[in-house]
């Protein structure tokens, strides 16, 4: 009788501490800090949040290249940033590493591309391919169990792709997984810029610097594009950095069609990956 007694009491007291313990985890998990940015949280805060099921990480890219007399360097940058907290603020459980401002932008010597222009900063291919395989790694040896790949310029999109296909087989035997999102970028130059022309700025979209990208900048941070001097632009040219196309009829109306394009893109292959 009193063994029966004891015993009772020990279960009840671990179902007690039990208790206490799940409690206690979930009030730790409700206070978390309220950001989504890895770089804004210390080690300790980003190890609980891996605990509370925040096991999707994006690896945001841009880039720092020319985009035309009035868009600042940093504009891929700068979108990417926003969008992917946006992105990360809509799926859930999701932390967003620092973005990778480093890419491949043209040649040095000769200087091509946009490393004609002042302002480019430029890697090799394969120095930038190591560099997000490595930060991809970073993370999935920390518990992230999905880490998904952003890539807000055209001209490395094949370079995410092969990472992601490059360590997919080893990373299946961990159970992690590598995500490229090609969407978040095809919708600019497909979606989106088909839904401008239906607005009736057909002559207006181009590929670089012109409505679409000017537009995208201003729904985005608008700091970012000297908008007195767009207004007093001369015609667009190659020699400016425009590529086809007219930004002198942008507006952050329609910047941000686009972005919700990209984000809901995003979203849905996130969803996608995690699955039912």
């Amino acid at each position: 009788m009193k063994r029966t007694i004891f015993q009772s009491a020990c279960l009840a007291a671990l179902l007690l501490a039990s208790g206490v313990g799940h409690a206690r985890a979930a009030q730790s998990c409700a206070s978390r800090p309220q950001t989504v940015w890895l770089e804004q949280e210390t080690w300790t805060e980003i190890s609980q949040d891996i605990a509370c099921g925040f096991t999707t990480a994006i690896i945001p890219v841009g880039g720092t290249e020319q985009s035309g007399p009035y868009i600042a360097v940093g504009k891929h940058n700068e979108r990417v940033k926003v969008l992917s907290e946006r992105i990360a603020q809509r799926v859930g459980h999701t932390l967003v590493a620092p973005v990778v401002a480093y890419v491949p932008e043209g040649g040095v010597s000769p200087r091509t591309s946009h490393m004609r222009f002042p302002g480019t900063l430029t890697v090799p291919v394969d120095v930038f391919e190591r560099l997000v395989s490595s930060a991809a790694e970073s993370l999935r040896v920390q518990g992230f169990t999905l880490v998904v790949l952003l890539g807000d310029h055209g001209g490395y999109q094949d370079a995410l792709r092969h990472v992601a296909r490059m360590l997919a087989p080893a990373w299946a035997k961990t159970g992690a997984r590598i995500v490229y999102v090609p969407d978040y970028y095809e919708v600019l130059p497909h979606q989106y810029a088909q839904w401008l022309r239906r607005q009736g700025y057909g002559a207006d979209v181009g590929q670089h610097a012109e409505l679409s990208d000017t537009s995208l900048m201003l729904a985005a941070n608008p700091a970012m594009v000297r908008q007195d001097a767009l207004r007093h632009a001369p015609p667009p040219s190659a020699s400016q950095g425009i590529y086809g196309g007219n930004p002198t009829r942008a507006s952050a109306v329609l910047g941000q069609a686009g972005l919700a394009m990209q984000v809901d893109a995003a979203v849905k292959a996130i969803e996608a990956a995690r699955g039912p």
